[in-house]
């Protein structure tokens, strides 16, 4: 079931919003190569509480992170830890929720670790266009679809596949809520977006085929081809007449 939001639920996500938008801004500040992913991690949790936030994704179903820091071909769900060194070259991806007043924000970053490829800034570049193409299509009354079909065509033909096995969602006082949002679809199909939807658009995006395994740690999600991968994700507000996203940092805006 979807739940629309009234502006002061939008109000109380935005507050969650800024702090995942402080969090970003520290951790790219600190973020170096010879730092393990353990360490980013207690750095995101300092940030987070010290903003009168919680992490959503802390014990959620038993994930032991405060964060997920997923690195080169882990697309999702990486779990922190000190053996896990960064390197020059690496890209790295912070998937952070943060509760505060009892409402969620959700946001993604895929960031470069020192001096990196020009195949993998495009990659990041790619995936963090499609997010932006798609998202100004939302307004009410647009088809879901529409933005699906848009992340897909952007990615695709700059020669991308999609991850399949895991989508976007509804977000508010819970982390997941209806309704499920692939990265690919047909345009003119799915749900109409109504004025107070707040949705997490967040194409995740493979440098080879789409394929992916998860570890038997239940948690982590890499590519089959082992090639590289990268998401990008915000919050986003469907308004009355477009739009507001909710988790950009002060550089985005």
């Amino acid at each position: 079931m979807i739940t629309l939001k009234s502006p002061r639920e939008i109000a109380l996500m935005k507050e969650a919003g800024a702090v995942v938008a402080k969090v970003f801004e520290g951790l790219k500040a600190a973020l170096r190569p010879g730092l393990s992913t353990l360490e980013l991690d207690e750095l995101a949790n300092e940030i987070i509480t010290s903003n009168g936030g919680i992490s959503a994704e802390k014990g959620y179903y038993g994930y032991p992170g405060n964060i997920c820091i997923s690195v080169n071909d882990t697309v999702l769900h990486g779990i922190p830890s000190s053996k896990i060194i960064l390197k020059e070259g690496d890209i790295v991806s912070f998937d952070i929720v943060v509760r505060k007043h009892g409402y969620c924000a959700d946001a993604c970053r895929t960031y470069p670790v020192g001096m990196t490829s020009p195949k993998a800034l495009r990659l990041i570049e790619v995936t963090r266009q499609s997010f932006f193409e798609a998202v100004k299509l939302i307004k009410p009354g647009v088809h879901l679809g529409d933005i699906q079909a848009k992340i897909q065509e952007v990615n695709e033909s700059n020669g991308y596949s999609l991850i399949r096995d895991y989508t976007g969602h509804g977000i508010g006082r819970e982390m997941h809520e209806d309704p499920s949002i692939p990265n690919y679809g047909k345009a003119g199909t799915g749900i109409i977006l109504k004025e107070g939807m707040t949705i997490c658009i967040e194409p995740m995006v493979a440098e080879g085929k789409s394929a992916t395994r998860v570890l038997g740690d239940g948690w982590t999600v890499k590519m089959k081809d082992e090639k590289l991968s990268c998401h990008y994700e915000n919050t986003v507000a469907v308004t009355a007449d477009g739009y507001e996203i909710l988790t950009l940092d002060e550089g985005e805006k």
